[in-house]
């Protein structure tokens, strides 16, 4: 492609180009080099309205080559119902970090969708039991697709338990999975007997309220906290936050908008009682899961390194395969 050129790739492109699988290997990569203290990443940048906000992530990471990206996201919990939009929307710009060079525009969503279940499977890899086999999802959206999906990549799962507050949504959602995974997905609308009976739980949903306790956890469980990314968001009640072992996707940013802020703010537990962050584990700095009793809260609140991982890898995937818009910059 010319210096002068700005690939653009829209949401079919993406989905074409990137799979489940590539963006747990690439995600995993990203962890692995934020905890050797080889990748940047500052801290979010927010600005609110009245009905929403943006987010915007940056991050710098040494792949095949240099790179750097930035993610604007416009978040309005009632585009659905208020105007037929997708909660989420936004863009994503992939430079090279090398010359200063702009690569590529992308769309965000799918990108958001995939690095986010790509980073709880890389989780579970290391933080979940290894005879994990059940698994309860609240929340069935898109997101709840990309969670089952992406675990049962790296966990053997017999049956998982679906959950939502729509119960025609769960019911879909479980028919839908279990075809396409070729495992049990019931619905269920008791959430506390289901997930006293799993492994594994992730809360996927927009709550701003905590609806997961300690008493609803059984011994050895691992939970993906993956809902609350903004910090008026909350899944988990703070007693449960400290009674579990708390490993951050990025600390700093746990700290103001993940469940971990509501157990800091509560005074249930302070920065010092944290195990670490997952780029850690998957470093090898600190070891993972240490017994089959302790429960685990992966907290994620979406690191922007898993952003420009994946922006990279769909980058340097059209560039080969010659998919995508060039648009020339030059005077």
């Amino acid at each position: 492609m010319n210096s002068e050129e700005i690939l653009v790739l829209t949401p079919p492109e993406i989905q074409s180009l990137l799979t489940i699988d590539e963006c747990i290997v690439t995600v995993e990569h990203a962890f692995r080099l934020y905890g050797e203290g080889k990748a940047a990443a500052p801290a979010v940048l927010s600005m609110h309205t009245r009905d929403g906000g943006f987010h915007v992530k940056l991050g710098l990471l040494e792949l095949s080559r240099p790179y750097f990206g930035a993610k604007v996201n416009g978040n309005f919990a009632e585009n659905p119902n208020r105007f037929g939009l997708p909660t989420i929307q936004g863009v994503l710009i992939l430079c090279d970090a090398e010359k200063g060079s702009p690569l590529a525009v992308m769309d965000s969503r799918d990108i958001t969708l995939l690095r986010t279940g790509a980073a709880t499977a890389v989780a579970a890899k290391y933080l979940a039991r290894q005879d994990s086999r059940t698994a309860t999802i609240c929340g069935c959206g898109k997101q709840g697709r990309i969670q089952v999906k992406a675990l049962s990549r790296v966990c053997r799962l017999q049956s998982v338990f679906a959950y939502d507050k729509i119960e025609e949504q769960s019911q879909h959602f479980a028919r839908e999975l279990t075809e396409d995974l070729g495992i049990p997905v019931t619905s269920v609308t008791d959430l506390a007997a289901a997930v006293r009976q799993s492994d594994i739980c992730v809360t996927c949903t927009p709550s701003r309220e905590p609806f997961l306790d300690s008493d609803d956890i059984a011994p050895g469980t691992f939970i993906a906290a993956v809902g609350a990314d903004s910090p008026e968001k909350q899944e988990l009640q703070p007693l449960l936050m400290a009674k579990s072992k708390i490993v951050a996707d990025i600390l700093q940013q746990c700290s103001v908008m993940g469940d971990l802020h509501y157990a800091l703010d509560a005074g249930v537990l302070t920065l010092a009682d944290v195990y670490g962050e997952l780029g850690d584990v998957v470093a090898g700095n600190k070891p993972g899961r240490e017994s089959d009793e302790e429960i685990i809260v992966f907290d994620s609140t979406g690191m922007a390194l898993q952003d420009v991982a994946a922006a990279a890898l769909l980058y340097e995937k059209a560039e080969r395969q010659g998919t995508g818009i060039r648009v020339s910059f030059a005077a």
